[in-house]
């Protein structure tokens, strides 16, 4: 008895359809996961603490709750590079700012604790700080300088333009 070989149904080139994941906005995953482990953790601690502590770490919680709200409205794709502008330059002074700030404390620390030490003895037992502390700046201004040379857009240009015919 011979037996035919039977056709077997063969496997499609194309792969097979999945259900595409929901794409939920960064924001508003950051919400979600933070109020599941806020509520989690609240509840958690409420039973262990003095009645009014556990009140205003509820209502902590509460307001939590209505400023993860907000920012979860917020569409990140319609912030524009200007709209970033202001917050870069901020940033940068920030930086310059601090590296001048923890230089000024460090030679005051180094002029009041340690007179008896020359500059060079400071900047031999201190030059991990000093580093620090002009990086810091140095970014800052890398930051600032980045923002000034940055070009501005023509739509931009056209829209301040009055039109002269």
């Amino acid at each position: 008895m011979q037996s035919k070989p039977e056709d077997l149904p063969r496997a499609s080139a194309q792969s097979p359809e999945f259900a595409e994941p929901i794409a939920r906005k960064p924001l508003v995953l950051l919400k979600d996961t933070e109020r599941s482990l806020r509520v989690k953790t609240v509840d958690a601690i409420s039973p262990l603490l003095p009645e009014k502590l556990a009140i205003n770490l509820g209502e902590a919680s509460v307001i939590a709750d209505e400023s993860l709200e907000q920012l979860a409205e917020i569409d990140l794709d319609e912030i524009t590079d200007a709209d970033l502008k202001p917050a870069r330059v901020q940033m940068g002074m920030l930086f310059v700012g601090f590296g001048a700030l923890a230089m000024a404390f460090l030679l005051m620390v180094l002029y009041v604790l340690h007179p008896e030490m020359t500059v060079s003895d400071q900047i031999h037992h201190y030059w991990h700080q000093y580093i620090w502390f002009v990086c810091l700046g140095i970014s800052g201004l890398f930051m600032v300088g980045r923002e000034a040379m940055r070009p501005v857009d023509s739509l931009e240009e056209e829209a301040d333009e009055p039109d002269h015919w």
